[in-house]
């Protein structure tokens, strides 16, 4: 259950600002779905847009990596840090982006395995090799 009010669209078409936002949402992503992470955040119009901008940014705009790429990272990220929302969402995304089963599954392992050796190097308090030191 979430802990602020999820807006509708009624609640949505009662703010400027906020139905600028989901405006754009739906113009960029040529879709009339609004998911509830963007309804929590209305609560803050300013969040709101804030959040939205840098995402469409950085995950829409141009970059080195390719869009595939992009979705697959925040994947990995969403796990390391335990967002069982963002793991989902960008899970459907990479997926219509053309994520194969196996590439999940790929992503998964090193995910995993990040996790074990980042873990155990941790607790193990192993100084860095001066030649993995970098921008030094």
């Amino acid at each position: 259950m979430a802990t602020v009010r999820l807006w509708t669209d009624d609640d949505v078409a009662q703010d400027p600002a906020v139905k600028a936002v989901f405006d754009d949402i739906r113009r960029v992503r040529k879709s009339d779905f609004i998911n509830n992470f963007w309804r929590a955040l209305a609560n803050d119009a300013a969040t709101l847009k804030r959040t939205w901008e840098s995402l469409k940014a950085i995950m829409g705009g141009e970059g080195a990596l390719d869009p595939l790429t992009r979705e697959l990272i925040y994947i990995a990220v969403s796990a390391a840090n335990g967002c069982s929302y963002c793991i989902h969402s960008h899970t459907a995304a990479a997926k219509q982006k053309g994520m194969t089963e196996a590439q999940h599954m790929h992503l998964l392992a090193i995910v995993g395995m990040a996790s074990e050796t980042n873990n155990l190097v941790t607790a193990m308090q192993v100084p860095v090799d001066p030649e993995f030191l970098v921008g030094a």
